[in-house]
């Protein structure tokens, strides 16, 4: 075997322990073996439609172990996966097929409308329909009768390989950035960004042979897949595959499964504590609770604590695969708050406008650099060319400070910055302190035109069910907390804030829908 790449993961699995259980989905056990065997005759399938290393196959579903396969099957081919946000809408949808012009476009039952949409069956792509739910629905179409059963009796099969020779430069993925601003760019992924991105989190996190992961967070998102996934494939654990995010449904699989490890993002967080099974759920058995996408407001991460459980929060983004920081859980409670230092195969710095570093304390733009960051995107070197500095280091785009022992603390995105009468005010810091009123469950704040300023913040909250929270709480609350000139000069109260389907909030949306809205002025 000549090939380095993730879909020889299957292979080498399936050679080491066959009989192991890779997933856990909808009660249904599938070994390392079977889940190999479940890849080479899908790799069959989509050979047979004519695809070929380099091609991309797109895919349109939930979180299935069919979805799964399908990766590791491109894989083996060479060919490229192009995994498809489920939220998105048939136009959004279109432009993503458009853009990255897939030779097959694999889909499930529920999303039959947005294939049907006249601006995707206007671009004549290749389809093929699957039903997960049965476990072998691509795989029929290969033919159950070649090769090895893929039945429980199928003990001591050869594992027999289809893997193409990929080496890890090779492109793996293109994964479409969530698109909060403007069009989303196709950011190319190799196998080598999520072997490197895969050994940090081996030595981050401490990732276990005897792993449970609750896998719960959609598989198009570069941290479910590449933080908990294939993290837990590799050292040959156990992951519960659920199709999307239940909190009640989540909460017994925990107790129920005594899972180890689980990945989420703050409103996932915030779902499950708001859990009226939340104080009486055993959740004894987590080791590692991973987040990341944005900064968890610390009264989350005390609500965890007194449960006994750290919420390891990292920086990162789809374009570094997407860890570039960890706050290691020996500190988590010594740096509540951090994103905590570089990955072990990473390194990150900060830079002032002119591209200097800056000191202590000083805030600027986060740069990252290691063999875990994008070589560019899509058939966008313009962009790719903007991205980079001459030495090669990634510009994310946020905005972060450094302690003296180098933990890093994420202020905001450059762009989400708001320079009121000529200071500079960072959402993220008023948010944290809005957050810690006891009422509010989940808060946004944004810029709006302002005559004499040129521009003040605004809150946008949800309070906490049950609560009668007003602005003039809000605003009472963040008298001698914070300076003045940061505190919002007008407040809204809502029932919800708009995410994406990865659960970040989505800031364009926040503006668009309440940045002219009338509300309560700061007195």
């Amino acid at each position: 075997m000549r090939d380095n790449g993730i879909g020889s993961w299957t292979t080498r699995r399936a050679r080491m322990d066959p009989h192991g259980v890779a997933f856990v989905e909808r009660g249904r056990a599938l070994t390392y073996l079977q889940i190999h065997q479940r890849a080479e005759r899908i790799a069959h399938v989509i050979r047979a439609r004519g695809v070929v290393a380099g091609d991309r196959v797109a895919y349109l579903g939930y979180n299935s172990t069919d979805f799964i396969a399908t990766m590791f099957a491109t894989a083996k081919l060479g060919a490229v996966t192009v995994p498809l946000n489920t939220r998105l809408a048939a136009p959004e949808t279109a432009y993503i097929l458009q853009d990255s012009a897939p030779s097959l476009f694999i889909w499930t039952g529920p999303f039959a409308s947005i294939v049907a949409s006249p601006e995707v069956t206007a671009l004549g792509l290749q389809t093929l329909r699957v039903e997960p739910g049965d476990g072998e629905s691509l795989s029929e179409l290969a033919g159950l009768g070649e090769g090895e059963s893929v039945d429980d009796g199928a003990t001591g099969a050869r594992v027999v390989t289809s893997d193409e020779p990929v080496e890890l430069p090779d492109l793996f993925m293109i994964q479409y950035t969530s698109g909060t601003s403007g069009r989303p760019k196709g950011v190319q992924l190799t196998h080598g960004n999520i072997t490197w991105n895969v050994y940090n989190l081996l030595v981050d996190v401490d990732i276990r042979s005897d792993e449970r992961s609750l896998v719960v967070a959609p598989l198009f998102h570069t941290a479910a897949l590449n933080q908990i996934l294939f993290p837990t494939f590799l050292k040959g654990g156990t992951s519960y595959i659920e199709a999307s995010f239940d909190p009640a449904a989540a909460l017994r699989l925990i107790e129920s499964e005594r899972i180890t490890t689980l990945f989420g993002v703050t409103s996932m967080y915030l779902s499950l504590r708001q859990q009226s099974a939340w104080e009486s759920t055993d959740l004894s058995s987590l080791r590692s609770a991973l987040s990341g996408g944005a900064p968890l407001p610390v009264p989350l991460l005390e609500s965890y604590l007194e449960r006994g459980l750290m919420i390891i929060q990292g920086y990162g983004l789809t374009e570094s695969s997407p860890g570039a920081t960890m706050l290691r859980a020996a500190d988590g409670v010594r740096k509540v708050g951090s994103a905590g230092s570089a990955c072990f195969f990473s390194d990150t710095r900060l830079v002032d406008p002119t591209g200097a570093d800056v000191t202590v304390g000083q805030i600027g733009e986060i740069l990252v650099q290691g063999p875990n960051v994008t070589p560019g995107y899509w058939h966008q070197p313009a962009a790719t060319e903007v991205a980079f500095t001459d030495d090669g280091w990634l510009h994310t785009g946020d905005l972060g400070r450094l302690d003296d022992e180098g933990y890093l603390y994420v202020v905001d995105r450059v762009k989400d910055m708001i320079i009121s009468g000529g200071e500079n005010i960072y959402p993220a810091e008023v948010e944290q302190a809005i957050h810690s009123h006891a009422d509010v469950a989940e808060c946004a704040v944004i810029g709006v035109p302002d005559e004499k300023w040129g521009e003040v913040g605004r809150a946008v909250v949800v309070p906490r069910s049950g609560s009668s929270l007003t602005a003039e709480d809000v605003l009472a609350h963040l008298d001698g907390r914070i300076a003045r000139y940061k505190i919002p000069k007008t407040v809204i109260i809502v029932e919800e804030l708009p995410h994406n389907a990865s659960g970040k909030l989505v800031k364009t949306r926040v503006r668009e829908e309440f940045g002219t809205t009338n509300a309560q002025e700061t007195p």
